[in-house]
């Protein structure tokens, strides 16, 4: 038999992907367990420990946060305790993260630190609360209106007197929502900011006296 009559045959290979790319795929079968059980222990595990030790951290902030005299300790921490700033930055996603972010917005507001506290305030997460959430809002349109950013502030003061209908914060947003709308000649929706006072509100402080604000924005309008 001549050689141009042999049929030549090659080996078949029966799972030639299997066997030559078995390394790569053990290695991403690892790989995604390794994942799996990094996040199990990051949920479960992990997160819920920095919590437990966050909330443990915060005591002594939470003892400064309402003294002016003592904000800077606050702030920065004393002793064996670390301050605010340091517990937001390592200890995020945490609720004392959140909370801290909160407290610090309110004492840069105090000290006149405008801009730390619009930052410090943008980095604080919703969390339902019928309290927390409209006052770190509201804090964000008080640091926005120092900055005399009044777009802005109108826009937070509006967020926060919707985000949580009460008696309390809602009418003292609408009312600073009111001032700025006419800071920034807007008369209209100023008086509308107002009236809502009146007619939602008309049991709280605000409502006291908002008949002259109103006939004030009133006679501005055109």
């Amino acid at each position: 038999m001549s050689t141009t009559d042999k049929t030549i045959t090659q080996p078949v290979r029966k799972g030639g992907f299997l066997e030559e790319n078995g390394k790569s795929l053990l290695f991403i079968a690892i790989a995604i367990l390794a994942l799996a059980a990094i996040a199990v222990y990051y949920f479960y595990s992990y997160l819920p420990n920095r919590a437990e030790l966050a909330a443990g951290q915060m005591y002594k902030s939470e003892q400064y946060v309402g003294v002016d005299s003592l904000a800077n300790k606050a702030i920065n921490g004393e002793g064996g305790y670390p301050g605010l700033e340091k517990i937001a930055a390592e200890y995020d996603n945490t609720k004392s993260a959140n909370l801290a972010n909160l407290y610090l917005g309110g004492i840069y507001l105090r000290k006149g630190e405008y801009k730390k506290a619009t930052e410090a305030l943008g980095k604080y997460t919703a969390t339902g609360s019928p309290v927390a959430d409209p006052l770190a809002l509201g804090l964000l349109g008080d640091a926005y209106s120092e900055l005399k950013d009044y777009k802005q502030a109108a826009t937070y003061y509006q967020k926060a007197a919707d985000k949580a209908s009460n008696k309390f914060t809602s009418p003292m947003f609408l009312k600073k929502l009111g001032l700025v709308n006419e800071t920034l000649k807007d008369f209209k929706a100023a008086v509308d900011a107002y009236t809502k006072i009146k007619t939602q509100y008309p049991a709280s402080q605000e409502a006291a006296m908002i008949d002259e604000y109103i006939a004030r924005a009133e006679a501005q309008v055109k």
